[in-house]
């Protein structure tokens, strides 16, 4: 359960954007949600996410986990997405970059952004969460097809609330 609405916080010359709020569990719990490739569909505020395609939890950093994917402005509509684990500090951080894999190489490709969960316990059964979308590293052959961020405004919120009614 959240204690109120995320604040949002966006620096342009950073490109990044970032929400925090309190959900009423302890770090621990959050984190196992986190974790879990399978939960992430019910955790994202845009409706991107479909399923994990893996199915293995998060454990490490340096780990793969596959999702598949649905935008209707991708051209395939349905793709998916190679996600490059970057920060494992069970139960306070956890990090991922995006990025596709090869089919015929298997060769990974990242473009550049991260997805970032802080966690903070703020009382016994109480957690801050931060979830920080930072940009800054996309090449500029990138940016010329994407936009950044590539999703409206209130999408850290809903994603926030989200894991806040999974985790209860």
């Amino acid at each position: 359960m959240s204690s109120g609405p995320a604040r949002r916080l966006t620096d342009m010359e950073t490109e990044s954007v970032t929400a925090s709020t309190t959900i009423e569990a302890a770090p621990e719990a959050v984190f196992a949600v986190l974790t879990d490739p399978s939960a992430h569909g019910d955790i994202d505020g845009t409706g991107w996410v479909r399923e994990s395609l893996d199915g293995d939890r998060i454990i490490a950093a340096g780990q793969v986990f596959r999702m598949a994917m649905y935008h209707e402005n991708h051209p395939d509509k349905d793709y998916r997405m190679a996600n490059r684990v970057e920060v494992f500090d069970e139960p306070r951080a956890i990090a991922w970059q995006p990025g596709q894999e090869s089919p015929e190489t298997g060769e990974l490709s990242f473009g550049g952004w991260i997805w970032r969960y802080d966690l903070e316990a703020t009382g016994p059964s109480r957690t801050t969460v931060t979830l920080t979308y930072d940009w800054s590293a996309v090449p500029p052959h990138v940016r010329e097809y994407l936009r950044f961020p590539p999703f409206g405004p209130d999408h850290l919120d809903n994603s926030l609330q989200h894991l806040s009614d999974l985790v209860a």
